[in-house]
């Protein structure tokens, strides 16, 4: 004797009745091909290769390209240019502080953290700067 759960019921009942309603709501092929046939006698189809352009990109810089490459070169010799990169002046500052603690004591805090499953996997960070306490 098979027993079917009740859940396996339902969820038959649920599938077989949005498969028909979704077959009840779409046209068939045949109707399909005939409405397309019709508005191509009608002369409402659109020709291959005439469908929707592109709009124009925005108005154009006011500058001419020799100008801009003038302009970074003299921020390049007065050192007003910004290095490649990160560029935050947080980020800055926190490159040129010194560590408190020893690589042995970051380890530790790493493995104690990795054991109590504090650590944010890989790629689900939220951006930089620290976990959540």
């Amino acid at each position: 004797m098979f027993r079917i759960p009740v859940f396996a019921v339902a969820l038959a009942a649920t599938m077989a009745s949005s498969l028909a309603l979704a077959q009840a709501s779409s046209p068939s092929r045949a109707e399909v091909k005939a409405e397309t046939r019709a508005a191509n006698k009608a002369g409402e189809l659109t020709p291959a290769g005439e469908g929707p352009t592109q709009q124009a990109p925005g108005k154009a810089s006011t500058t001419t390209r020799a100008d801009r490459k003038a302009a970074t070169l003299e921020a390049r010799k007065e050192g007003k240019l910004q290095p490649a990169g990160s560029t935050q002046q947080l980020d800055t500052a926190m490159a040129k502080q010194k560590s408190t603690k020893t690589r042995a004591e970051r380890k530790a805090e790493t493995m104690e953290a990795r054991k109590k499953g504090e650590l944010i996997p890989a790629g689900e960070g939220a951006g930089g700067g620290a976990p959540p306490k």
